[in-house]
């Protein structure tokens, strides 16, 4: 049986409620959640190495140069990438490790770690996604429409995806997610070595 851990990389649109899906698959399995880095200033209360490692410009250019992330990007003037030796040094160990980052570090991630599996969440529906955002009163007109249409894009990047699982609730969601990771701790080329070495070998 192949002791590497798995990577389960989760994304969807804004108000799809990925963040609770994530929360929850954590509460109920013993995985390791990546931290991500940015060059951004922490909030109050946000701590290094919790919510995210803070890392000076410098630093994170080093990291670059060293290709220490499995995907990284500049947004509004700071970087955010997902550093990649501490995520291989989980997966070696056999610990299993949640990303939850946005659709294009999803990709990027895939192209940089082939054995990724990519999960994307979908709300039930376009309206049910519009009420999400709506209920939380933070949008106006304008910036609604431009989620909408942001997240239109987004579910386009859904055919790079291993697997989709809806939303409706968030239980059924957490089961649905953890039976994509249990069936691909079942596939064969994760057990080959534990039928090589307990049946195959011992038959000849």
């Amino acid at each position: 049986m192949d002791s590497k851990g798995l990577l389960i990389v989760i994304s969807g649109p804004s108000g799809t409620g990925k963040g609770t899906i994530c929360k929850e698959v954590l509460k109920r399995n013993d995985f390791w959640l990546s931290v991500s880095a940015t060059t951004r200033s922490p909030r109050k209360g946000e701590q290094h190495g919790k919510e995210y490692y803070f890392l000076t410009k410098e630093e994170f250019e080093a990291k670059i140069e060293e290709r220490d992330f499995l995907e990284y990007a500049h947004v509004y003037n700071n970087y955010y990438g997902t550093p990649k030796s501490n995520v291989i040094e989980k997966l070696e160990k056999g610990k299993d490790v949640i990303l939850e980052i946005d659709i294009q570090g999803a990709i990027n991630v895939k192209k940089a770690y082939s054995e990724a599996i990519l999960i994307f969440i979908l709300p039930p529906s376009y309206e049910e996604l519009k009420n999400r955002i709506v209920n939380r009163g933070t949008e106006t007109e304008e910036s609604l429409k431009t989620r909408l249409e942001s997240a239109n894009r987004e579910i386009e990047c859904s055919k790079e995806y291993d697997y989709v699982v809806v939303n409706d609730t968030v239980d059924a969601a957490v089961r649905r997610v953890e039976s994509i990771i249990l069936a691909e701790k079942c596939k064969l080329k994760k057990m080959q070595s534990l039928i090589y070495d307990k049946f195959l070998i011992k038959n000849q």
